[in-house]
């Protein structure tokens, strides 16, 4: 059993204000493995006092300075990427293979703002006036369940890199993860106040980040309705705000791929991250007139994919994070079902041996209809539905019908065409023939998916103010 009775503020592990625990259970059997104690307002107010003080000296810090720093956190976080991946598959049910490339590729958020750093102009001329762009302030970080270290570096490294000090609140589901990230920061030894983490709920942490005068800036990364919230709330104090929300996105399959080599790769997108994922390509876009190839094929590609203990080296699909994740789930299957879907694959219930954990069948839906509930919400599990089209331009509406705009893919040997097609979507990224991760290149949702962008040079710039001095 693992007690998390601890958060990091002022450059110390100290004991929250706050009293209220909550369990730490295992998703894989929904046994408890540990307890937390959440932090409360008081412990958000001093984090956010520390980080307002440690700011006076940290934005004047140089961009020699801060890329010394990124340089230790990265150093810090990779001494443990075997604990980060241990933990990730324990306590959230992460499967190895997700969660180890995760942990792989987590000093790429520190390289990244190195880089953009090194080529980064502070101080740009415009006719005779001098711009100073100088860091917005204190940064409140809420992050997600679903890639809470990878999210919180990744936020962490642009808010350095802009001279930022942060108070981040993670999931309070991701607590044992947390835990080992606090003390990886620690470790890295950046001047005290300038990161501070407050482990509670969202409706007491996050809501007083989100309202507190002294943060000037929220990175939020989360669902659609809760990044509603905070907006409202930080506009009574103009906060600047980041929020990268929901996606419902549309995987679009041109009529001269392969289809014997994109629709097993489609299934498998679809599930990536336990089907966790905002950018996971949940809804399937095929010419109607191959309709039955594409069953044949997606049906044959289902039954290849593992559904087994996140442990395992060849599970494709681990366990949904919670009870109330895996009920969600199962809502949706049965809402597809009663909307007159076709059921190709999965369905309800929990796979055979795996009735103690929080698992679903990878479930396929075909002959969708892109106006039925289980093809415009969010469900955030393995759960794909595929949605014939006519035409090319038939498509393209397809795809843009939706409250979300946070990823596209097409697959096309035509790259001239893909890219056409690509310039017609609206979504933040369009990846052309596969997925593709870019920590340089921005991302960020159009629509419902999101205000602003992070990573790379726009990331960036959204934790910066630019001040113009004339003369």
């Amino acid at each position: 059993m693992k007690t998390v009775n601890k958060i990091y503020v002022n450059g110390e592990f100290v004991t929250p204000h706050g009293t209220q625990t909550l369990d730490v259970i295992n998703p894989s059997d929904n046994r408890k493995i540990g307890e937390v104690i959440l932090a409360d307002e008081f412990d958000a107010r001093n984090a956010v006092e520390a980080a307002k003080q440690a700011f006076k000296t940290f934005s004047k810090s140089t961009v020699e300075e801060r890329i010394g720093y990124l340089e230790r956190l990265k150093s810090a976080v990779e001494k443990r990427k075997k604990e980060f991946t241990d933990v990730m598959i324990e306590e959230y049910g992460g499967t190895f293979r997700f969660s180890s490339l995760s942990n792989e590729f987590t000093g790429m958020w520190f390289d990244s703002m190195i880089e953009s750093l090194r080529n980064f102009n502070f101080n740009p001329i415009i006719n005779s006036s001098k711009i100073f762009l100088q860091p917005v302030g204190v940064v409140g970080i809420i992050t997600p369940w679903n890639a809470s270290n990878s999210s919180i570096c990744s936020k962490v490294a642009t808010a350095i890199a802009a001279g930022c000090t942060v108070v981040i609140k993670p999931s309070e589901m991701s607590s044992l993860q947390t835990q080992v990230l606090m003390e990886a920061f620690h470790e890295a030894g950046l001047p005290k106040g300038a990161i501070n983490f407050v482990t509670g709920l969202g409706n007491v942490v996050g809501s007083e980040l989100a309202a507190n005068p002294n943060v000037s800036k929220i990175s939020f990364t989360g669902s659609t309705a809760v990044g509603k919230l905070i907006a409202k709330t930080a506009a009574d104090t103009m906060k600047r705000v980041t929020l990268e929300l929901g996606g419902k996105s549309p995987n679009i399959i041109m009529d001269d791929a392969n289809f014997e080599e994109v629709i097993p790769t489609a299934i498998f997108g679809a599930y990536m991250n336990n089907g966790q994922a905002c950018i996971a390509p949940t809804r399937l876009l095929v010419p109607e007139n191959q309709i039955d190839k594409v069953n044949d094929i997606a049906r044959a590609a289902a039954e290849k994919v593992v559904v087994g203990l996140p442990q395992n080296d060849d599970t494709i699909v681990g366990p949904m994070v919670s009870v109330k994740q895996f009920e969600r789930v199962q809502n949706y299957i049965r809402i597809g079902l009663e909307e007159g879907a076709e059921l190709l694959a999965g369905g309800e219930g929990k796979p055979s041996g795996l009735e103690d954990g929080n698992f679903v069948k990878p479930t396929i839906f075909t002959n969708v209809s892109n106006k039925m509930k289980i093809a415009q919400d969010e469900i955030f599990g393995p759960v794909l539905c595929i949605i014939p089209y006519k035409t090319e331009e038939d498509a393209i509406d397809i795809a843009n019908d939706t409250p979300y705009g946070l990823a596209a893919y097409v697959s096309s040997p035509n790259i001239e065409r893909a890219e056409k097609i690509a310039a017609q979507i609206d979504a933040g990224r369009v990846c052309i023939n596969g997925f593709r991760h870019d920590p340089m290149v921005p991302f960020g949702g159009f629509k419902q998916s999101g205000v602003g962008r992070e990573y790379g040079v726009y990331g960036l710039e959204a934790y910066l103010e630019p001040k113009a001095v004339l003369q």
